[in-house]
């Protein structure tokens, strides 16, 4: 396993288009799982959703002709970045979706950032924390608590250990995230093909014990599909973008993703469904712009450099 450079863990203007196209990707998994998760057992939709996932980048490994590893620290890496990353977190907002809202999941998923900030100060040398990057993530977390309404707060409470099982995915991400720092020398498509691959071989076992795995045989096409696409594009693909992000812009910088996942679905829902944007909608997408400019920093500096030329 080769080392490489370290990397500036800023964000380009590429890092940012990349950001929104997996906020998209991921905001679609919630809805895919909301609709699979009615028909499939838990566990036998998290096993499907890697296992496929893991055939599709499998063959476009070897349409590449991209080697996998062969030495047995880097696949043991892979297994426990297969648990932060997949394993747990899937099955804990999987099995908590059966009890809480789309909108209430995603809120507790965007605490993932504000856990990898201190995780990644703790545990990395040029992750660390500033005023400006804590400020942005304040805003950024408040501005999706605005844009998906303030009312899904008085479901706190209601289903108190789903919601804490959200809250421990979310932490889950940010050292799986962090973790990941540890196979920077491998190329992205090689770290995915990895984790999925150790995500689909740990949870066989446990599928195969302890739930009914052939019951997908029998489930509604709707289901099949959001299965599919939950797998193809909201893993697989994802994967892809979510390592090359961590690559190029550090652990904390991917997981902003989280912030823009509810904003890619209201988007979505206006440009494909018609939908209306509401008063709160609108303030906290800005909230959360806000907070991301704060976290990237350029527009802070640049409005400094015209101060001091002032």
């Amino acid at each position: 396993m080769s080392a490489s450079p370290t990397p500036s863990l800023s964000i380009s203007a590429t890092d940012w288009l990349l950001l929104i196209l997996l906020s998209v990707l991921w905001g679609g998994a919630f809805y895919f799982a909301k609709v699979a998760v009615l028909e499939i057992p838990t566990l036998t939709l998290v096993f499907g959703r890697v296992a496929i996932a893991a055939a599709v980048l499998l063959v476009l490994t070897q349409l590449m002709r991209t080697p996998l590893p062969r030495d047995r620290e880097t696949w043991q890496i892979l297994g426990v970045m297969a648990v932060l990353n997949n394993v747990l977190p899937f099955t804990l907002i999987v099995w908590a979706q059966i009890h809480i809202s789309v909108g209430l999941a995603s809120i507790l998923n965007a605490t993932s950032p504000l856990f990898s900030v201190f995780v990644a100060h703790a545990l990395t040398a040029d992750d660390k924390l500033s005023s400006g990057r804590i400020a942005g993530l304040i805003a950024g977390f408040i501005g999706v608590v605005l844009l998906i309404g303030p009312d899904l707060l008085g479901e706190l409470g209601a289903h108190l250990w789903a919601q804490l099982a959200c809250l421990a995915a979310a932490c889950s991400y940010a050292f799986g995230a962090v973790y990941s720092r540890r196979l920077r020398g491998l190329q992205p498509i090689t770290v995915a093909t990895g984790q999925l691959t150790m995500s689909a071989v740990l949870l066989l076992p446990i599928v195969l014990i302890f739930d009914t795995p052939g019951i997908v045989m029998s489930v509604s096409r709707a289901a099949l599909w959001a299965l599919l696409a939950l797998a193809v594009l909201s893993t697989a693909f994802a994967y892809l973008i979510y390592f090359r992000l961590i690559a190029r812009a550090g652990a904390t910088n991917a997981l902003l993703v989280t912030f823009l996942i509810p904003v890619s679905a209201i988007l979505l829902g206006m440009a494909l469904l018609s939908e209306q944007l509401a008063p709160h909608q609108l303030a906290g997408m800005i909230a959360i712009f806000a907070g991301l400019a704060a976290i990237d920093g350029r527009a802070a500096r640049v409005a400094a450099g015209l101060f001091r030329k002032a």
